[in-house]
């Protein structure tokens, strides 16, 4: 039911039998108990409270509670607590693919129960059980060692969401070996501009994939990644489109699985690299952003356990491709002894409805989605909960971007009234939310509930001082346990530091722009950079702009990725022309087909614009951030500093297409 409030509406409201009922307040009960506290376990902001401010015993509480590093004293927690640098449980072990796959041995799973289903455009979905699971994942392991990687070694996947990714990376972390993922729609280019930087050893990659019901032939980009990939000693196969078909030189996957086998853990240091995932590359080469074992351990069962109550019996989904960290964090449900739905599909195929028949199908708990999926469901006019059978359904997700208020409302009025709708803001650069959700407070439109257990979140203006009730920057005072580790060949940390902690040496500056209200509510509005976010995939305009100025026609360019105040997401590419030429509609279709095949097609711009010149500051950059800020409705005097451009006189045409557009 609506509730009328001061601020936004309450869309749903939990009821003491529901906070009672949580995770985080029974694990909230253990912590009181055991420590004495005088503290209500359904406060959520007493808890949060009291996480923030004893960061060490907060964190030696969720690794006694979720079994990870049990009975581990307050002071080797965290004993160097700053940032970059901070030290997290020195000395002990933690691998993730045994926490991931303990469940089957521990009594907590049914060894026969389903891990893992797979839902695919073109097949019925296949369950794969948690011994399954346990089995494959050592025989790709004992394989690996076979082939001689050892702990460090990095194995790169250039895969869709499939069962086959999920295994490979597991018995990649089970001996040590650094995993690294891309999504098989990104053309040559933006992977060897991640994987050439991590010499990989092994690359699994897949021969095709299939989207909105059509095949796409990888077999061409894999020929090109083994050629320009020298470090890679294997090519591991992987059928999707060509069953039986291996590459001269290559292993085939199911060889590569077929001596099933208990897995053998190695016992890894805390802070052992396991993943190295990427930023979106807005200047130079994407970096590469390394995560470890135990950090991201803490950080999923925190993350999924305390904010999204996933548990043992959950079927725990959410739509993402192996190139966003979304991927990630769905596969460390299994950490939680969920089961993990993977789709290998288009997000509205057959029908913009898709994932909601998904959940019906399959029985999901927890469906996670992005925020321009609701968002067109709602333009759609679909009402799922008429169609489809949701009874299974307790949790809807949404991330990726702002969620507006009336995609809010949507979800309460055609969904499911009762159903928990948890909207989250985070990063690929930590592997999880900054800003969430939790049972314990109630839903309120287009706002999210507040900052998560152990992030000491706020909104600074640019004084470096709290604001509340205006927009700030997005900053975190404190050290949590999945920041970075290091950035890919930084050895001295610059580009980290420079990316995070300026201009406020000490304090992560995360680049988007948050307020908090007056009831402690959050509102993200976007990126105070040029990342291009759209659904949640992030890539930098450093891989636009090479392939549309391998163009002659091309003079100059511009990308902007705008988010709305709808909630929608538009991208237009502003180009200067060379004398001489015209934007024809053949121009248009070969630069379009250019970014397709070279960055992303989920990058190609809704719009192709001429303009008669691109502004840049002083020191020659393109002037993306503040351009931006004039179709977000920012005030040109704001917004551009005009003598920090090289021609000022061009940001007028830009501010004339801002007030045509509505912007201003």
């Amino acid at each position: 039911m609506t509730v009328d409030t001061p601020g936004a509406p309450v869309l749903w409201q939990p009821t003491q039998e529901t906070k009672e009922g949580t995770r985080l307040a029974a694990f909230a009960r253990e912590v009181v108990a055991r420590r004495g506290l005088d503290l209500d376990p359904t406060d959520y902001d007493a808890v949060w409270r009291w996480s923030v401010e004893h960061l060490d015993q907060f964190w030696a509480d969720v690794a006694e509670w979720s079994g990870v590093l049990p009975r581990i004293p307050d002071e080797r927690v965290l004993t160097r607590r700053e940032m970059p640098g901070a030290e997290w449980f020195p000395g002990t072990t933690v691998n993730y693919a045994e926490q991931a796959l303990r469940h089957a041995t521990d009594g907590a799973v049914h060894p026969d129960d389903a891990a893992l289903v797979a839902v695919a455009e073109d097949a019925e979905p296949v369950e794969v059980s948690w011994a399954e699971l346990r089995g494959q994942v050592g025989a790709f392991a004992a394989t690996l060692r076979g082939l001689g990687v050892r702990r460090g070694d990095r194995v790169a996947g250039y895969l869709p969401n499939v069962p086959e990714a999920v295994v490979a990376f597991l018995g990649a972390a089970s001996i040590g070996a650094v995993w690294s993922s891309c999504a098989p729609d990104f053309g040559t280019r933006a992977v060897l501009d991640r994987f050439a930087q991590i010499q990989p050893t092994v690359l699994v990659a897949v021969d095709g994939y299939r989207f909105n019901g059509k095949p796409y032939d990888r077999r061409d980009v894999v020929a090109e990644l083994r050629a320009a990939l020298p470090t890679v000693r294997t090519t591991v196969a992987v059928p999707r489109l060509f069953p039986g078909e291996v590459p001269d030189g290559a292993l085939g996957w199911a060889d590569a699985v077929a001596d099933v086998q208990e897995p053998e853990f190695e016992a890894l240091p805390f802070d052992h690299p396991l993943w190295i995932v990427y930023s979106s590359g807005t200047t130079g080469l994407p970096k590469g952003i390394v995560h470890g074992h135990g950090g991201v351990v803490l950080e999923e069962h925190k993350q999924l356990g305390l904010h999204g109550d996933v548990g043992p019996g959950d079927r725990f989904y959410w739509y993402a491709s192996t190139a966003w960290i979304m991927w990630n964090i769905a596969t460390s449900a299994l950490l939680r002894g969920a089961t993990v739905v993977v789709h290998d599909g288009a997000p509205a195929y057959p029908s913009v409805d898709a994932q909601f028949a998904l959940a019906a199908r399959t029985g999901i708990t927890y469906l996670g989605t992005s925020a321009g999926y609701l968002i067109a469901c709602e333009k759609a006019g679909l009402r799922p909960g008429e169609t489809h059978d949701l009874s299974a359904l307790r949790v809807v997700g949404s991330t990726g971007s702002p969620l507006p208020a009336s995609a809010f409302h949507w979800v309460y009025d055609a969904v499911r009234p009762d159903v928990f709708l948890s909207s989250a803001s985070g990063g690929t650069d930590v592997a999880t939310g900054f800003i969430g959700s939790t049972l314990l407070l109630p839903v309120t439109a287009g706002e999210l509930q507040r900052p998560m257990l152990g992030v000491a979140a706020a909104a600074w203006g640019e004084d470096g001082e709290p604001v509340v009730g205006e927009l700030g920057e997005l900053v975190i005072t404190e050290p949590m346990p999945s920041m970075p580790l290091y950035f890919w060949n930084d050895p001295e940390g610059t580009r980290y530091r420079e990316a995070y902690f300026e201009p406020w040496p000490g304090v992560w500056r995360h680049g988007d722009w948050m307020e908090v209200t007056d009831r402690g509510t959050c509102v993200i509005t976007g990126r105070s950079d040029s990342t291009l976010n759209r659904g949640g995939v992030r890539m930098g305009t450093a891989d636009i702009y090479a392939a549309v100025e391998s163009f002659p026609e091309i003079a100059d360019c511009v990308v902007l990725g705008v988010e709305q105040r709808d909630g929608g997401y538009w991208m237009p590419l502003f180009v200067q022309l060379a004398p001489g030429a015209e934007l024809t509609d053949e121009l248009t279709g070969r630069i379009r087909a250019a970014i397709r095949s070279s960055a992303s097609p989920r990058h190609v711009p809704d719009e192709v614009l001429v303009v008669p010149g691109v502004p840049h500051t002083r020191t020659g950059k393109r002037l993306e951030v503040p351009l931006k800020r004039l179709f977000q409705g920012v005030a040109p005097e704001k917004a551009v500093n005009p003598g920090a451009v090289d021609d000022a006189s061009l940001v007028e045409h830009y501010v004339a297409l801002a007030r045509e557009r509505g912007s201003l």
